[in-house]
């Protein structure tokens, strides 16, 4: 039986086991941590603005059901915030004990507290992964779904320090790349200055700590806003962010706060002696990162150079996914990016031509103009997504976004890719 073997489980890592196992391989999904998702144990919006575009896509593609999850899991839906519209939020806490039931109902195997050190590489091939104590783990073929975020002292060199983030590098080991130590070059994201990296974009709140009036009108409605002082407003910080969808007018003048279980301040950070300044957040407090008033985690140090099948340049069995693909933001995209890896590393076994996604799709035309927008300095300096910024507006002037699902039914029919994920290839 092909053995495909996935590096990281955050939500890409989790898509791609996910395809492959429906694609007929055996799989196994590797986490440095305790606990799948990444940043998805942060993030929680999905459906907002093209993601519900992307999200719709991908059901009709036959890869819905980590979507399915999502919404069944989801503690508000539809709702309206600064620049977003018809957003879903789901609980952070609960999520990923369902997501890891869904992989395993599929016989992934999962190792977790699995930090993969290094590779076993024969000419233009990987043979095996080498894990802390010294593990060799053989496949055909593998997945980087590492991300971009970590180790600590990126971090240090590029932001504000560790900020102990959700990703855990203190407590876990630092992040590897699969792909660094295959040797081959990554490509380095920059921020609106020029300088390396870009800083996570928002924080978490304890709930607790609010105010009862801003508690319950959290939980009823799902979002809270919140006027800053003009003293306190930080319009130069937004331009740090790797969310520059919410590096807009109203992200500097107001906080934001949104309930996804925990209250999520969609700022990079903001001072505890600040935030304990507005109305309703007198006893604040952070939840992760822990020292969210200083700063957050250093994203988009380590993107692979990779073709849009997302084959990594020179290496024959290895594919990439989320962040580690393509410089993007956001859950639907990292599931999106995700599902072609897994099945491109199964077609790579059967030797099958790989799937690209269409232009005509925005899943396809994501993937295809990102890739392009990477290959210059200026776009590099640029964050891409389906809720905002470049990407979104793009979207809507080629009339790819859409929230009919009949409409986008269609187009995945159309292009004769609608159930693909669900074929078993072997």
């Amino acid at each position: 039986m092909i053995k495909v073997v996935v590096v990281g489980g955050g939500w890409a890592g989790c898509a791609a086991a996910l395809s492959a196992a429906k694609a007929g391989a055996q799989v196994l999904l590797l986490e440095r941590t305790d606990l799948l998702l990444g940043t998805g144990l942060v993030g929680g919006i999905f459906r907002n603005n093209g993601r519900y575009t992307g999200a719709e896509e991908a059901i009709a593609m036959g890869g819905g059901d980590l979507f399915v999850a999502m919404d069944a899991n989801a503690r508000h839906k539809g709702i309206k915030f600064p620049g977003h519209n018809h957003a879903s939020i789901y609980d952070v806490i609960t999520m990923e004990p369902l997501v890891k039931r869904i992989l395993q109902n599929y016989g992934i195997e999962i190792k977790t507290n699995t930090r993969v050190v290094d590779v076993l590489k024969y000419g233009k091939k990987i043979q095996a992964l080498i894990v802390d104590g010294g593990n060799e783990i053989k496949a055909d073929v593998f997945v980087d779904a590492t991300g971009t975020a970590g180790p600590m002292g990126n971090c240090l060199t590029y932001g504000n320090g560790c900020a102990m983030c959700v990703l855990r590098c203190p407590a876990f080991g630092p992040r590897i790349s699969v792909t660094a130590k295959a040797d081959v070059k990554e490509i380095m994201g920059r921020k609106a200055d020029g300088s390396f990296g870009a800083m996570s974009g928002s924080c978490k709140i304890n709930k607790d700590s609010l105010s009862r009036e801003i508690r319950d009108r959290l939980e009823s409605e799902g979002v809270v806003v919140l006027p800053v002082p003009e003293k306190l407003q930080k319009n130069g910080s937004l331009g740090k962010k790797a969310c520059t969808q919410y590096a807009i007018t109203e992200y500097a003048v107001n906080l934001v706060l949104l309930d996804t279980g925990h209250a999520k301040l969609m700022t990079s950070y903001f001072p505890i002696e600040d935030l304990r300044t507005i109305p309703g957040l007198e006893q604040a407090r952070y939840e992760d990162p822990y020292a969210g008033s200083i700063g957050n985690s250093m994203r988009y140090l380590g993107s692979a150079p990779c073709d849009n099948t997302l084959k990594v340049e020179t290496i024959e069995n290895l594919f990439c996914c989320g962040e580690k693909a393509v410089i993007l933001v956001g859950h639907t995209e990292a599931v999106i990016t995700g599902l072609l890896a897994g099945n491109n590393a199964v077609r790579h076994c059967l030797d099958m031509q790989y799937l690209e996604l269409p232009r005509t799709l925005v899943s396809g035309d994501f993937i295809a103009f990102v890739h392009e927008q990477m290959q210059s300095e200026i776009g590099l300096r640029m964050r891409y997504t389906f809720s905002g910024s470049v990407y979104f507006e793009r979207m809507k002037a080629m009339s790819l976004y859409s929230t009919n699902r009949a409409e986008i039914n269609e187009r995945v029919r159309n292009v004769g890719l609608n159930e693909v994920y669900n074929e078993c290839l072997v």
